[in-house]
């Protein structure tokens, strides 16, 4: 009870995973749960089995117990069944990384993500602004001490990110979507995700690119579908305007 005073029944349940915003991130907590319970499955077993050996088997004389050894069906047990456990693991895995990695043919929003050191620029192609240097509607951030750039993005819907980098090698993480994809030059990277709830998070750069790496920061809100509908509308017309993005 003491060992989890600071927990919550929530966090306890999650075994240490972050607390997902994603579809995605639902996913790939539901397999770590499983995996744990399958390790303690496992667990008392070999537990269960050493303790009863060691309170039935003691020694109890000097005559040699019967012996075990090339018995067929005990040697096919301990093949078998850890050959089933790992072929059990490796399934859920590669069912769950290939949900996780699966692209919208049509996804609701797209964000064209731009690394460089040390800030985010994040451009939105569907939404275009007629006569702007950018042509889309465009929030780019400036480098430490400059303030951090926002990414908005709609919750229940699509999101397709495309990753690019301007310099060198970035990694673009949003801890609470429990993911995270390389940002690398002359190189598109992509993944979608789906937001399950409102809220603001801090997103990172989580590969090591130079001084100001850990400073290498930007702001995610996720708003409803008609406030970030309105938001697009109001960056528009600043921008068409020629106000600051």
């Amino acid at each position: 009870m003491i060992a989890v005073t600071g927990c919550t029944s929530n966090q306890f349940t999650r075994l240490g995973w972050p607390d997902p915003a994603t579809k995605q991130g639902q996913t790939m907590l539901t397999l770590w749960q499983g995996s744990w319970i399958a390790a303690w499955a496992v667990g008392f077993v070999v537990w269960g089995v050493i303790l009863w050996a060691c309170i039935f088997h003691r020694k109890k004389s000097e005559e040699l117990p019967p012996q075990v050894r090339y018995n067929l069906p005990i040697e096919m047990l301990y093949t078998i069944v850890p050959f089933i456990l790992v072929a059990v693991l490796f399934y859920f895995t590669a069912k769950d990384e290939n949900y996780v990695d699966k692209m919208a043919r049509h996804p609701d929003v797209v964000v064209d993500v731009t690394g460089f050191q040390w800030s985010w620029q994040f451009a939105y192609p569907q939404y275009k602004v007629p006569g702007s240097a950018a042509g889309d509607v465009t929030l780019t951030g400036q480098p430490y001490p400059g303030p951090l750039p926002v990414l908005v993005i709609p919750d229940h819907k699509t999101i397709e990110f495309r990753l690019n980098s301007l310099d060198v090698v970035h990694s673009f993480w949003i801890p609470e979507f429990v993911f995270k994809r390389d940002v690398i030059p002359n190189h598109t990277n992509y993944f979608d995700v789906n937001v399950t709830r409102t809220g603001t998070f801090l997103g990172h750069c989580s590969e090591l690119c130079g001084i100001y790496h850990s400073l290498m920061l930007f702001r995610v809100q996720v708003v409803t579908p008609q406030q970030f509908y309105h938001f697009m509308a109001q960056k528009q017309a600043q921008q068409k305007a020629g106000g600051v993005q």
